[in-house]
């Protein structure tokens, strides 16, 4: 594996060692021991989720406040998206700041995602199946959504107009960036 350090501290993009050949290819995802290593913290993680959505598909920006935040490793199993993170750590420098990384199957690239984070991810291929662990189960009562259009964090979606495909979650109860809990 391969840690690529970002704009973001403490956000990773990782690209596994790939071992290809006739048959087709092989290679390791996730490894604990490694993983901690590189970056330095001592993760867990304790629930594994996919979905599938077709291009244009927004889904985000989410993350869970408080005791229930969630650190998160994602990556693309099918097609391509722009996956971004913003930063909600109030103390941080890079507060407010986001990353956005193409992830698809093609460039098998992972992102580390650490607790303090919205996430959000937009479809760029015609259908995309995404997976992601967290370090801590999902709790409905612990649900944010920041708006994936405000102005204040400025992400520049490839996407845009009526291609968007939102849930209506994300597009009538998302919340400003300045209206959203931070950590």
């Amino acid at each position: 594996m391969h840690y690529l350090t970002t704009d973001i501290p403490d956000v990773w993009i990782i690209e596994p060692q790939v071992y290809a050949d006739a048959r087709g290819y092989f290679m390791e995802t996730w490894r604990e021991t490694d993983f901690n290593n590189h970056i330095g913290k001592d993760i867990h993680f304790v629930q594994d989720n996919q979905s599938m959505s077709s291009r244009g598909v927004l889904r985000g920006l989410h993350y869970q406040k408080g005791a229930a935040s969630q650190a998160k490793l994602v990556r693309v199993l099918q097609g391509c998206v722009l996956d971004v993170a913003v930063d909600l750590r109030a103390s941080s420098p890079t507060f407010g700041r986001y990353i956005a990384v193409e992830l698809s199957a093609d460039n098998r690239r992972q992102l580390f995602i650490p607790r303090g984070f919205a996430h959000g991810f937009q479809v760029l291929s015609d259908t995309a199946v995404f997976t992601y662990k967290v370090d801590n189960a999902y709790c409905p009562e612990a649900e944010c959504s920041i708006r994936f259009d405000d102005p204040a964090i400025g992400i520049e979606w490839p996407i845009t107009g009526t291609d968007v495909v939102l849930s209506d979650k994300d597009l009538n109860k998302a919340v400003s960036f300045k209206d959203a809990e931070k950590f």
